[in-house]
């Protein structure tokens, strides 16, 4: 199995801890203990245990206030799986996805897509991608969302209570029936097969879910395989409500 994105040369190393959100604290394999940027402003449940096996990479850039960016742990001690904690890489992989029409169900549905597009009634709001076909086919508006909790082999999302994600899916709502919403849940580790809310978290995210899959939001979990090397796409799975 190919894969869809390629990691730069990563580094290794054990974490020693996360702090102030955006800090991460990691002794490399070669003793030397580093500073590196958290690109995750969640709580990182389970994806943080200090001692764990982490991958960073280097950047040359020499106006970087951090060169390093924490971009995966290994989780799992019984069947070790990499899990990706870098929340700007998946829309990279997403991009990369739409443009080689590997998304099954999406792929008859465009002929071109935008990033980043303003839209809702203030357009303050930016969707992650505009599909757009011909006149006879609706836009397709798509959101991505990271992620990492996992409750045994069940995807969660989300992990905190998240006004922003809440916010999100009232938008995609309004967007009916004038255009066709998605919501696409990029599951950064390969050992769940369901994907579910997780309403423990956020209820008020949950309901929402639900509420938006009934006005006709289509929901799209797909599995992804974090590896050293790269990022393999393994296909949609299943939803739970």
């Amino acid at each position: 199995m190919t894969y869809i994105y390629s990691y730069p040369s990563l580094l290794e190393g054990k974490l020693i801890k996360r702090y102030k959100r955006f800090l991460a604290n990691i002794e490399l394999t070669t003793g030397e203990i580093i500073t590196a940027h958290c690109p995750n402003t969640g709580p990182m449940i389970g994806v943080s245990t200090p001692g764990s096996s982490v991958l960073v990479s280097k950047s040359n850039n020499p106006k970087r206030k951090l060169a390093y960016t924490w971009e995966a742990i290994e989780v799992n001690d019984n069947q070790p799986t990499w899990v990706g904690v870098n929340t700007g890489l998946p829309n990279k992989v997403v991009k990369l996805a739409l443009e080689q029409k590997l998304l099954p169900e999406l792929t008859h549905r465009y002929d071109r897509f935008r990033p980043e597009v303003p839209y809702g009634k203030d357009k303050k709001s930016r969707i992650d991608f505009l599909l757009t076909g011909d006149d006879s086919q609706l836009p397709i508006y798509v959101e991505v969302k990271s992620v990492t909790l996992n409750q045994g082999t069940v995807a969660l999302f989300p992990d905190t209570v998240t006004t922003r994600g809440q916010k999100h899916l009232r938008e995609l709502i309004a967007l009916l029936p004038s255009a066709q919403p998605v919501m696409l849940y990029f599951i950064n580790r390969g050992d769940c097969n369901i994907f579910a809310p997780g309403d423990r978290y956020d209820p008020e995210y949950g309901n929402l879910l639900r509420k938006a899959i009934t006005a006709g939001v289509e929901v799209l979990p797909y599995r992804f395989e974090i590896t050293p090397q790269g990022v393999r796409f393994l296909g949609l799975t299943e939803y739970c409500t």
